[in-house]
């Protein structure tokens, strides 16, 4: 494989962020993990709110009235904020190693919130260019948040490797032509890498 580029995810695989098991435990498990999991990709107030179409403000107050949680919304915008705990402590190590020998960019499903993370700050500038949902308006793993970036970097699919923790991403990607692997966290990061770079 000739690869030129690297294409990260950021939640998930170089940041810690769960929403998961805190979206079941404010629950009180009305919903299952995999039921959280896809909220976060399929919930309307999560698409507009990553896609910058909506105020925090109707994104928490949309999220309470879906799942049916006993919050206000400053409250929830409270947990929300805690649940991005930054980049994992190696991350911008292996970034800073992988750059010598590839062009690095990011694909991010991301909010005002969480991006504006001190922590995630220093992990960017290690990428070339960022895509993120909240300024792009598309959100993976809508085939146009891909071509958005794909437009925008000079490797073409075949040389970007693409690392994601979310199955439905990796698939999107996969159909259109980009090297694309699955990662949850830094060590299946490691394990994508000793494999193919």
């Amino acid at each position: 494989m000739n690869i030129k580029g690297i294409l990260f995810d950021l939640g998930g695989v170089l940041v810690e962020w769960d929403g998961i098991t805190p979206l079941v435990n404010l629950t009180n498990s009305k919903i299952t993990p995999e039921q959280a999991r896809r909220f976060w990709l399929e919930s309307l107030w999560v698409k507009r709110f990553e896609t910058g179409q909506c105020s925090d403000h109707d994104f928490s107050t949309g999220v309470i009235h879906d799942l049916g949680l006993d919050l206000t919304p400053v409250e929830f915008i409270r947990e929300f904020s805690s649940w991005d705990r930054g980049p994992f402590i190696e991350a911008p190590e292996i970034l800073n190693r992988l750059r010598e020998n590839f062009n690095l960019y990011c694909l991010s499903n991301n909010n005002r919130i969480h991006w504006n993370h001190p922590g995630l700050q220093v992990l960017l500038s290690y990428f070339l260019k960022t895509f993120v949902s909240f300024e792009t308006g598309y959100m993976k793993p809508d085939p146009r948040a891909f071509k958005w970036a794909l437009s925008r970097i000079p490797e073409k699919p075949g040389q970007i490797l693409f690392i994601d923790d979310n199955q439905e991403c990796i698939e999107t990607a996969a159909e259109l032509g980009l090297i694309a692997r699955q990662a949850n966290g830094l060590p299946g990061v490691r394990m994508v890498l000793s494999e193919l770079c």
